[in-house]
């Protein structure tokens, strides 16, 4: 016999893996699309959206690439690292997220409480980071969350990072990285 919270899980799973598909893009594009919408400037890389989204390099490139005949994704090399591609949003893309209807996860903590949000919420971060490092992948997580990140540092652009050793501002602390470590 299954167990029911498992089976409701997956269908949750598959429901929200749905998304995108009003938008003419397949799931996992929808996801990419999402993903470089909340990554910080350091995670908009194709090996850092290939760990978010679970997927092989080759995979994401593919989808990469169709994101960029559709207009809605840039790749351009790093000042910095010529080995280094950084992905951008075009204003297409950034455009066809800003005006996507309520998505199906959205829709179904909408009939939470804010007190039910706040139980469910540590639970599912937990269950998700459990499974994430019992596999050896990233977490991810909220630059402003990460124990090298320093608030209103003296080198800062109001802030630091300490592992990159690169001001960041307003906009980078409050986006998800790649490299964050649980402070």
């Amino acid at each position: 016999m299954t167990d029911r919270l498992s089976d409701m899980l997956t269908r949750a799973a598959r429901l929200i893996a749905g998304d995108g598909h009003s938008a003419g893009l397949k799931p996992v594009q929808w996801q990419a699309l999402r993903y470089l919408g909340i990554a910080n400037r350091f995670s908009r890389t194709p090996g850092a959206l290939a760990a978010w989204l679970g997927q092989t390099k080759g995979t994401v490139s593919q989808t990469v690439a169709t994101l960029e005949r559709k207009g809605l994704v840039e790749r351009t090399g790093d000042a910095d690292d010529r080995r280094l591609v950084r992905l951008t949003l075009t204003e297409a893309g950034a455009a066809l997220l800003e005006r996507t209807p309520e998505n199906v996860a959205d829709a179904m903590l909408a009939g939470l409480t804010a007190a039910e949000r706040a139980t469910f919420a540590p639970l599912l971060a937990r269950m998700l980071a459990g499974f994430l490092a019992a596999r050896g992948h990233r977490p991810f997580g909220l630059c402003a969350e990460c124990r090298h990140f320093l608030r209103d540092a003296e080198r800062g652009s109001p802030h630091f990072c300490g592992l990159l050793d690169v001001p960041l501002d307003g906009e980078d602390a409050a986006a998800i990285c790649v490299e964050q470590e649980a402070a």
